[in-house]
């Protein structure tokens, strides 16, 4: 019976980690697998940022109860949150606009903001340009994370502290439903067999499921990002989202003058061909991380993006940083990029292949906001408990 679990979660990325995270609080003897010998991929190379404010009201209500749950797990164990909060800085009339209609639809959701005016935010935020920022809107109860350390703090927390079974160095080459079980097969031929099998593995899931691959809707963005040398005795809270971010984040569709706004904007931009908005965030060693940019390619066309970083995107980013933030130093310590795959016509891609085994993958960029929200509705769902309202 040791083999033997309610659930197998396949994939120790932040959705596979909370999918397990939930199903053990549901009281179900759980076993996370990860195929590496710690996860290192999407999870690993983000921003940083938990941020619902920009996610649409769907979202939101998962990034809200996302929130609740990072803190409460946070109050037990470090797994290296932060509330300082995230602003949005208008650089014009325009965006400024769209912040006043996103902080009404936000106090008609309950959900906590402020306007800050122009003399506020460049006394809140040191270095801001007098030449950029028009006004600003604060959310005070969002997060950060550091993305290369949270992840495995917060699976110590699970296996050290909570009991949960952790198998890393587990690649999954067979996943077949056998009578009432589902055997799970590692490729040393480690047998594991659950009552439920969820499988949150990003688009590696196309080597167990090739057909199901091959007819998904799949498609992958590389993200340029870029880590700063320590900035010294200077401080920079929390999240910090610019104009950019405001004419692209999925929360700003919902508000009235978007549509009109974003038509206006040119079509021929190196901002829009390499898809950059510029975000600042202080990490703790007081460094400072720069991004990023979007580009796209098929899941399965995933070798057209490069497996280089592009130059030129990066010298983009740190002269458009430049006209927003004058930091002690913009001397550059560490460049990478990060793959996440997400749907093209859905926000996130999931696939019951029978009522044991189910797809949940292509988060995209709600992984780190939205994980911990959306997993906990979607393990209720798939064991058939009691609905949950968040």
């Amino acid at each position: 019976m040791d083999n033997k679990y309610d659930a197998v979660i396949v994939g120790g990325g932040i959705l596979g980690t909370f999918h397990a995270y939930h199903a053990m609080e549901m009281g179900l003897k759980v076993c996370l697998v990860e195929k590496d010998a710690y996860p290192k991929g999407a999870t690993t190379q983000n921003f940083g940022q938990v941020v619902p404010s920009g996610m649409n009201s769907k979202w939101q209500k998962y990034g809200r109860e996302s929130l609740r749950i990072y803190k409460e797990i946070q109050s037990q164990f470090d797994i290296s949150i932060r509330q300082n909060g995230t602003v949005y800085l208008a650089s014009n009339e325009e965006e400024e606009q769209l912040l006043v209609e996103l902080r009404a639809i936000n106090n008609s959701n309950e959900y906590a903001s402020k306007m800050l005016t122009r003399s506020e935010c460049l006394d809140h935020y040191p270095g801001l340009r007098k030449d950029y920022v028009k006004a600003g809107l604060f959310f005070p109860k969002e997060v950060t994370v550091e993305p290369r350390i949270m992840i495995h703090r917060l699976q110590e927390f699970l296996g050290t502290h909570k009991g949960m079974e952790i198998k890393m160095g587990f690649p999954v080459i067979h996943c077949e439903r056998n009578g009432d079980w589902v055997k799970v097969e590692s490729s040393a031929g480690e047998k594991l067999w659950a009552k439920k099998v969820v499988i949150c593995n990003g688009s590696d899931f196309k080597n167990l499921y090739p057909e199901v691959f091959a007819n998904s809707d799949l498609e992958v963005s590389k993200l340029q990002m870029m880590q700063t040398k320590s900035q010294g005795n200077y401080e920079l809270k929390g999240s910090i989202l610019t104009g950019w971010s405001i004419r692209r984040y999925e929360a700003f569709y919902e508000c009235p003058s978007f549509a009109g706004i974003k038509q206006n904007e040119p079509e021929d931009s190196l901002q829009k061909q390499w898809g950059v908005h510029i975000l600042f965030k202080q990490a703790t060693d007081g460094s400072v991380i720069l991004g990023d940019s979007h580009q796209y390619a098929d899941a399965n066309s995933i070798e057209d993006l490069g497996y280089d970083l592009d130059m030129d995107i990066d010298h983009f980013m740190v002269e458009e940083a430049k006209k927003i933030i004058d930091l002690p130093t913009y001397e550059i310590q560490r460049r990478w990029y990060g793959m996440y795959s997400q749907c093209k016509t859905s926000d996130i891609f999931q696939q019951i292949i029978d009522e044991h085994i189910h797809i949940v993958t292509g988060i995209g960029g709600k992984g780190m906001t939205g994980s911990a929200g959306f997993s906990k509705k979607n393990m209720a769902t798939i064991f058939n408990t009691q609905k949950i309202n968040l």
